[in-house]
């Protein structure tokens, strides 16, 4: 204990020495330093470079010591499409106040705006990254921050356009307050533990607004996702927390607002999804509790593809949805208790709140539709109603066990 005591103490008064002695070393066209890279280049340890606003074609620009760069009313930094703009490979780097533009577009190289690797203590602000292939790119690094940036992308087709923040086998980065749309994937994680993704607008992108994979103890809080090609992808992840986030208008035949693949001990509390073709599409994911959530005016509320066991739906508004459950297996072990379901039409005789008709949420017809799309054009038949009645009565198709037995007469407020 000592000896750490000791090392401590040591880095705290080299760090303290160099924040003392460093320098601010100013950029523009007449200054002695006219380019980003001399600068760079001339710069010792902890100096802080002012770019001076302007416009400077530079790319490849490498920051190789621990350094502040800003920019004073959005320098331009133009990449000129000839390859990636900054790669941080340093310790204690901030870069706060650019704007990036013209990264290079490469069917072998993943060409960002800006990236990071294996680096740590690092923290992106307050960028704008527009005509970028990839926006911001976290590799092997650790401990940084990635707040407040402006990532408009231009994609068109998925085969060559890029993610507008992604982290790859990184650990503890806090992405908050970024707005990114027109890219492939707004924000992707893969191998990335222990981060929080808070506050972000993720919008009007080609395929997901969030896709991430193989991460686990991450938190998702605060965001919004609306009107991506395939709304947002959670994969092959564990101990997920999913918290009071927005899942709105995300449509098509292959879309939803969230998928679910593969995930287990996750907590999904507190979120809207609104107007999607399938608010939750999930697939072989256990002991999930869902709780105090929104499915609001959905295809499908919550589509249960197989091999889902030992979850709890609770506390949930299901509202307006055109099917609030669909099941395609006979057995059942989840839990759904105290939801308020728009479709339920029982009675309350003793005025507790509590229907004293126990609701099904699963309608035959839902089962039919997973069988034979083609027959979604007799929803609002009376046909359809009369055979969910009759699997409501007396089921054959779908768990007998898959009801709630305490279902809302009113609609939750939170």
């Amino acid at each position: 204990m000592e000896r750490l005591f000791k090392y401590s103490v040591l880095y705290f008064v080299v760090f303290f020495t160099n924040t003392i002695y460093s320098q601010t070393i100013e950029v523009c066209e007449n200054c002695t330093m006219s380019s980003l890279k001399d600068a760079i280049s001339y710069a010792k340890d902890f100096d802080t470079i002012l770019v001076k606003k302007g416009t400077y074609k530079e790319h490849n620009i490498k920051v190789d010591k621990p350094l502040t760069i800003i920019g004073e009313n959005y320098p331009i930094i133009d990449g000129e499409l000839k390859g990636e703009i900054i790669t941080i490979v340093s310790d204690d780097v901030t870069v706060d106040g650019l704007f990036l533009i013209n990264v290079g577009t490469s069917y072998t190289e993943d060409y960002a705006a800006i990236r990071v690797r294996r680096s740590k203590n690092f923290t992106i602000q307050n960028l704008v990254l527009e005509k970028l292939f990839f926006g911001i790119y976290i590799e092997k690094s650790r401990d940084g921050k990635v707040f407040h940036n402006k990532i408009i992308g231009d994609a068109v087709e998925e085969y060559n356009s890029g993610n507008g923040i992604q982290l790859w086998y990184s650990k503890n980065i806090q992405i908050e307050h970024n707005f990114v749309q027109h890219v492939r994937d707004g924000i992707y994680l893969e191998f990335s533990n222990d981060c929080l993704i808070k506050n972000n607008v993720s919008a009007n992108n080609l395929r997901y607004g969030l896709h991430f994979m193989f991460s686990n103890d991450d938190i998702y809080q605060d965001n919004t996702f609306e009107n991506n090609g395939a709304g947002v992808a959670v994969m092959f992840s564990k101990r997920i927390k999913m918290l009071n986030n927005v899942f709105k208008e995300n449509w098509g035949t292959a879309s939803y607002g969230m998928l679910l693949k593969e995930i287990n001990d996750a907590e999904i509390l507190g979120n809207t999804f609104e107007e999607n073709t399938i608010g939750i599409n999930v697939e072989g994911s256990n002991r999930i509790t869902y709780k105090n959530n929104n499915f609001i005016s959905n295809g499908w509320a919550i589509k249960v593809r197989g091999a889902c066991y030992n979850n709890s739906f609770i506390e949930n508004n299901f509202l307006y949805n055109s099917f609030d459950i669909s099941y395609n297996s006979k057995i059942n072990d989840n839990v759904f208790d105290r939801n308020y379901w728009s479709n339920y039409t029982g009675y309350d005789l003793d005025k507790d709140g509590i229907g004293d008709v126990p609701y099904r949420p699963v309608k035959l017809f839902s089962y039919i539709v997973n069988r034979t799309p083609e027959t979604i054009i007799l929803l609002r038949s009376l046909f359809i109603d009369i055979i969910d009645f009759s699997e409501k009565v007396s089921p054959v198709f779908t768990p007998d066990n898959l009801l709630d037995t305490n279902p809302l007469i009113k609609k939750i407020e939170w």
